[in-house]
């Protein structure tokens, strides 16, 4: 608290409790002197000049944590989220993975892993054409 409004609380107490005794010889005991005056004249001088004190020639000067919250980014998660959640409108899951894949980004970190096609280990061909085969290629017998 600053020492002009308890200055002020205390005078505002002796106006109210002047009913007493004691306090009447107070009042007339503390006569103002001339530096009394002097010192109220200057402050009332300085007090009721009418000029903001947040301004310095036309200039307004601004908070800095005003300033800060300014320039600081706000947060409207929650706030979406419950207009998305109370919504009636649904989207198709196609729709949803579309835009889910173009937000992903460009980067090969961002995008999922694709699986590589496994091709199956057996062979083309059957066991038919493998007899088959060896007949022609070792066929006859007096063929050398």
């Amino acid at each position: 608290m600053s020492v002009s409004l308890l200055r002020k609380g205390l005078e505002l107490l002796e106006t109210a409790g002047e009913s007493t005794p004691r306090a009447k010889k107070a009042a007339s005991a503390s006569q103002p002197n001339k530096q009394s005056l002097k010192k109220s004249m200057r402050r009332k001088k300085w007090l009721g000049s009418g000029r903001n004190q947040a301004t310095v020639k036309g200039k307004v000067i601004k908070s800095a944590v005003e300033e800060y919250r300014k320039c600081q980014a706000v947060d409207h998660f929650q706030e979406n989220l419950q207009y998305m959640m109370s919504s009636q409108f649904v989207t198709d899951n196609t729709v949803t993975q579309k835009v889910l894949a173009q937000n992903r980004g460009r980067k090969a970190r961002d995008r999922p892993r694709e699986e590589a096609k496994k091709k199956p280990e057996g062979t083309v061909f059957t066991e038919e054409d493998f007899q088959q085969f060896e007949r022609e290629y070792f066929g006859g017998a007096g063929a050398v």
